[in-house]
């Protein structure tokens, strides 16, 4: 809406004209105000003022806005409830975390290429962070640029061209060796039935803890040994929030085949199950269905999980390693075994086989090298 008032100049005492355009940000559905002084006539104010509106309308006016208030209106608006839980967390943490600590009261119009990079190198050199993590970063930081020039708040995608520094970080999986599964599944059996299964069903099928954790029966098909993997266990959902999200990427939604001996462990687990629900009836959390659950039927929380690890690994006397270390194992098992890299991506649910080689590279490399030592053992009577 346009406002036209008359005024009367301090300097020369004539009478000058102000446009007032009063509008709703398309952005951030803020009502804001712009307005301009000094025309000589009432038709000259409306004029001028009729074509920024325009412009403002048409997306094309570059109504000031600062970094943080875009980004938080970009995740609200481009982001929440459209992509992936998974993704927005990520997004929503890089802001939060590195991003606007970082570009504190700055305009969204006066970010710069070089302010961009130092960006980057001051997360490099003197936060220290890895490659991968600067990534992660950029990768928001980038996609949000990307739709602030869409929709005319920005001329050029300042992070466009950006070099990103950073260790790149070799770091080793951890894995349980194969030597030490049974003495491990033993002493967990003893410690508690309902960690021995979860983590038995880890090591057999390299399911993540969360998709795993949210595994319901319906889920579940003993007659053709398949589980369908098609959602996660929300460990930090609040009270009244959704408990199962999505998987952590599309790949990662599948269905997988198991062994003889785990459907049976499964099929008898239901029948404890089930003694349970007639024992407990109505305490019982019948409405989540779930497979590896506490006595209660409630889902396993994450803390109770890692400290059963701890204790096990601890009584066992094997090394102590984390709960996804157990995905490694089966990991290792399928490559020891001979199963092709392709298998083990489709297997695990990994976004890509270069994923999957990039993790496992060292362990594939060592399964080479062993090979081609029994090869030679094998042929070197033959060939010499």
């Amino acid at each position: 809406m346009i406002y036209i008032t008359k005024y009367k100049n301090k300097k020369d005492k004539k009478y000058k004209y102000e446009y007032r355009i009063k509008y709703k940000d398309p952005i951030t559905q803020k009502y804001r105000e712009k307005s301009k002084k000094g025309f000589d006539s009432k038709p000259e104010a409306l004029h001028a003022a009729t074509l920024v509106e325009k412009k403002i309308l048409e997306g094309l006016e570059q109504t000031p806005i600062s970094l943080e208030e875009f980004f938080k209106t970009w995740l609200e608006e481009y982001k929440k409830d459209i992509v992936r839980k998974n993704t927005y967390n990520q997004h929503v943490y890089s802001i939060e975390k590195h991003i606007l600590p970082y570009f504190k009261n700055i305009l969204l119009q006066d970010l710069k290429p070089i302010m961009y990079q130092k960006f980057l190198n001051y997360l490099a050199d003197d936060k220290g962070y890895s490659k991968r993590t600067i990534e992660i970063v950029h990768t928001t930081f980038y996609n949000a640029c990307d739709r602030a020039v869409l929709l005319g708040k920005l001329e050029k995608n300042p992070c466009k061209n950006a070099i990103i520094k950073g260790k790149v970080k070799n770091k080793e999986i951890e894995y349980m060796e194969s030597d030490n599964i049974q003495k491990f599944l033993t002493v967990a059996y003893a410690d508690n039935y309902n960690y021995w299964l979860f983590f038995k069903v880890l090591i057999e099928t390299g399911m993540r803890k969360g998709e795993a954790a949210a595994i319901q029966w319906t889920d579940v098909d003993l007659k053709n040994k398949t589980i369908d993997i098609n959602k996660t266990l929300d460990f930090q959902t609040k009270e009244d929030e959704e408990l199962f999200g999505e998987t952590k990427n599309y790949s990662s939604e599948r269905v997988i085949t198991i062994s003889q001996s785990l459907a049976n462990d499964l099929h008898f687990h239901m029948k404890v199950q089930n003694q349970n629900k007639l024992v407990l009836n109505e305490m019982y959390h019948h409405d989540l269905n779930l497979v590896f659950c506490r006595n209660d039927g409630n889902y396993l929380p994450k803390s109770t999980l890692f400290n059963a690890m701890k204790r096990i690994t601890k009584k066992a006397g094997i090394p102590d390693i984390s709960i996804h270390a157990l995905r490694h194992t089966h990991a290792v098992l399928l490559l020891e075994s001979g199963a092709s890299m392709k298998y083990v991506q489709e297997r695990l649910g990994h976004g890509s086989m270069q994923i999957t080689a990039d993790v496992y590279s060292h362990i594939s490399k060592k399964i080479e090298a062993d090979t081609m030592d029994k090869f030679e053992d094998y042929t070197k009577d033959i060939l010499n």
